[in-house]
């Protein structure tokens, strides 16, 4: 049987939702307000739900993200996450400018790839958060940041998932 066949009928006058181009940052934004939740813990075991919508937009879709998005949703972020301002601003542009590389460097990519991609990133945020920590006088050590780094790595699949539902929604598929 020839695959068209097979395959869902074409839905035609199906267009993007209206502001489908900025759906991806207030998805962003919308997890960046996921810490502002009272959950109480004398560790922070939770990720930073906004930098994983971010990865996960970031490699699921390239073409909605001009890279100066990253300072503005990064400024947000670090207004609801309590980092030090500039913090995430700096972060998120570098992983933009990161992931560019590593589109422009890689001819494919499977799921994988992209998770191994995500865990270097957020393993790099960790030790990053750690570091600021360290600066500004917290004595902790790094032992208390791997829950936060295994539960994030292990989260990126449920936030890539998120996304692309998200995505397909806002392309109207």
């Amino acid at each position: 049987m020839v695959r068209a066949a097979l395959s869902s009928p074409k839905r035609f006058g199906h267009a993007p939702r209206p502001l489908a181009l900025f759906v991806p940052a207030a998805t962003v934004i919308a997890a960046s307000l996921l810490s502002a939740l009272p959950i109480v813990s004398t560790s922070g075991w939770f990720p930073d739900f906004g930098y994983l919508a971010l990865i996960s937009w970031r490699l699921l879709r390239a073409d909605p993200w001009p890279a100066w998005w990253a300072a503005p949703l990064g400024f947000v972020n670090d207004l609801f996450t309590g980092y030090p301002i500039g913090f995430s601003i700096a972060l998120w542009s570098a992983t933009m400018l990161a992931l560019d590389l590593v589109d422009r460097r890689t001819l494919w990519r499977d799921y994988w790839i992209e998770w191994m991609v995500a865990a270097v990133l957020i393993a790099l945020n960790e030790w990053l958060h750690w570091r600021v920590a360290r600066l500004i006088g917290a004595d902790i050590p790094f032992s208390m940041m791997l829950p936060q780094l295994l539960i994030s790595v292990c989260a990126f699949p449920l936030s890539a998932w998120a996304v692309s539902r998200v995505d397909r929604w806002r392309l109207g598929r």
